[in-house]
């Protein structure tokens, strides 16, 4: 992954994570494999989990421990409320950024092709 997308995920992996919870609970290692599964293969498992400790720190999610066939009690991730309006604050925020993006994007588009 190039250093360029390596920085944009950086400002938005929080919320893509909290879009996955927002499906479904998950523990750690599962939200990497969904996160991999949507494209962002070169994530590293233990940016995901530096990640959820901070969203746990913040309150946007509630933990439950849950037992494990293979070894110590997993942590399960769902997002409560805090953790929906966060997730609502993200969407906006990327709406608003999405669309003024494209706007510069077709404007140097446009520019090219006069």
């Amino acid at each position: 992954m190039g250093k360029q997308m390596t920085e944009m995920l950086k400002g938005t992996l929080e919320g893509i994570v909290l879009a996955l919870l927002a499906e479904q609970p998950a523990y750690g290692y599962e939200i990497t494999t969904r996160i991999r599964d949507h494209g962002f293969t070169d994530i590293a498992e233990g940016t995901i989990y530096a990640l959820l400790v901070r969203i746990e720190q913040k309150n946007l999610v509630d933990v439950e421990k849950v037992p494990s066939e293979k070894g110590p009690p997993r942590k399960v991730y769902t997002l409560n409320a805090q953790g929906r309006q966060e997730l609502g604050e993200f969407w906006t925020t990327w709406s608003f950024l999405k669309t003024h993006i494209e706007q510069l994007e077709k404007r140097n588009t446009d520019n090219k092709e006069n």
